[in-house]
């Protein structure tokens, strides 16, 4: 016979959703700021045709931020599919493939757009 206790010791307050909330708000705090400045910019970026993209997208403010607004938009949404998929999947062995998927492919995602970035930024200055 176990006690409720015993039951959840481990699997209640593991002292990490404090940290959890704290990045959730601290990306979107930094997303309030980035994604205005990102929509502005790609659609004054886009007016100039490809070569004018390619060549906003070479400037290194331009560079920085887009790195930014990427890293902060992918670890944002990590974050908030990790509380969904901790919520709504019950199996424990889904659980943790969807979560293990879940980090994968935000650090594919990422090392994608950020690669892509920092090529046009490089090559433009060659």
């Amino acid at each position: 016979m176990s006690t409720d206790l015993r039951k959840v010791r481990g699997l209640g307050a593991a002292g990490s959703g404090t940290g959890h909330y704290i990045h959730q708000r601290v990306t979107a705090i930094a997303l309030l700021f980035l994604v205005p400045w990102f929509v502005y910019s790609i659609i004054h970026a886009g007016k100039a045709g490809y070569e004018g993209a390619l060549t906003w997208v070479a400037q290194p403010v331009n560079a920085i931020l887009l790195i930014l607004t990427l890293g902060a938009a992918l670890y944002h949404m990590r974050l908030g599919l990790q509380v969904v998929i901790e919520d709504y999947i019950h199996r424990t062995a889904s659980k943790q493939a969807l979560l293990i998927l879940n980090t994968f492919v935000v650090i594919a995602l990422a090392a994608t757009t950020m690669l892509s970035v920092l090529k046009i930024w490089f090559s433009a200055g060659a």
